[in-house]
């Protein structure tokens, strides 16, 4: 049975040798392929230019930092949104601890 209400301490924790720790919570059924991931990003840390398959949105909980896109460089903070249609490239720099939520819709190939 699917739990409705959770804290994301209840979600496995990922950790990159950056130090980037990832908690996700991954659609079942109907919802496969979508994903609602918590991001705990070091000061300091650069996610170089990259792009995705699926359309992503990002809430920035707490922290700071300058995000690249087509549309130049843009600085970010606690409150911040960011969307992503599938395919757009994307750079970020992390001046502080910073803290993402990020809603990952399903690639359209994904039934």
């Amino acid at each position: 049975m699917t739990r409705h209400c959770l804290p994301w301490t209840d979600l496995p924790e990922t950790r990159s040798a950056s130090g980037v720790a990832k908690r996700s919570l991954e659609g079942q059924g109907a919802n496969k392929g979508a994903s609602l991931v918590r991001v705990e990003v070091p000061a300091g840390t650069e996610a170089p230019r990259h792009s995705h398959d699926h359309a992503q949105f990002v809430q920035v909980i707490e922290g700071s930092g300058m995000l690249e896109t087509e549309q130049g460089w843009v600085a970010f903070a606690a409150g911040s949104l960011f969307h992503f249609p599938a395919g757009t490239w994307h750079a970020a720099s992390f001046e502080t601890e910073t803290v993402l939520v990020e809603t990952n819709l399903p690639p359209a190939s994904v039934p």
